[in-house]
C-alpha cells in the first residue's frame, strides 16, 4: 500500500513517461500535439484518459448539461462511427447514458482492468493500451468534429 504522496508522485510519474513516449508522435493533422491534455477545441467535449484503481480508461466524452443537445450530438458521433480506426481485439463502447462523479454524459470508451499506475511493471501494458486508442481517438476526432462543430 502506498501512501498518497507516493502515490501521487507515481501517478505522475507515470503520465510524464508517458507524455515523453508520445511527444515525438505528430496528431493525425500533422501538428505537435499535448497528448496528455488534449484539446478537442469544442466546449462540452472532452478527450479523458483515466487510471482509477485497477482500470484504465481512454474515450470521448459529450458533457453538455442539456441531456437533449448531448443526446443530439451523441447520435452525429454515431453516425460517424464508421470512421473510428477500429483498435485489434477490442470494439468500442458506445454509452450514450453515463455518468461520472454525478455528472452526466455520452461517451464512447475502451477499458483495461487489472493495470495501476503504481504498479511500474504495468506501465508497459498502460502505453500499449493508451497510445494505439489516443492515435485512434485522434484520427477519429480529426475528422469528426466539423460535423459536431457544426451542431453547436
Amino acid at each position: 500500500m502506498y501512501g498518497k504522496a507516493e502515490a501521487a508522485q507515481l501517478r505522475q510519474a507515470f503520465w510524464t513517461t508517458f507524455g515523453q513516449y508520445m511527444a515525438p508522435v505528430p496528431s493525425a493533422e500533422g501538428e505537435t500535439i499535448n497528448w496528455i491534455n488534449y484539446r478537442t477545441g469544442l466546449k462540452h467535449v472532452q478527450l479523458r484518459m483515466r487510471t482509477e484503481g485497477r482500470r484504465a480508461t481512454i474515450g470521448l466524452e459529450l458533457v453538455h448539461p442539456d441531456a437533449d443537445i448531448r443526446a443530439l450530438h451523441f447520435e452525429q458521433l454515431q453516425a460517424l462511427s464508421n470512421m473510428l480506426p477500429p483498435v485489434p481485439g477490442q470494439s468500442w463502447d458506445w454509452q450514450p447514458d453515463a455518468e461520472e462523479n454525478g455528472q452526466p454524459m455520452s461517451r464512447v470508451q475502451q477499458q483495461l482492468d487489472g493495470v495501476s499506475p503504481l504498479n511500474r511493471e504495468d506501465w508497459p501494458a498502460l502505453i500499449s493500451f493508451f497510445k494505439p486508442r489516443l492515435l485512434a481517438l485522434d484520427e477519429f476526432w480529426s475528422q469528426a468534429r466539423y460535423p459536431l462543430e457544426d451542431l453547436m
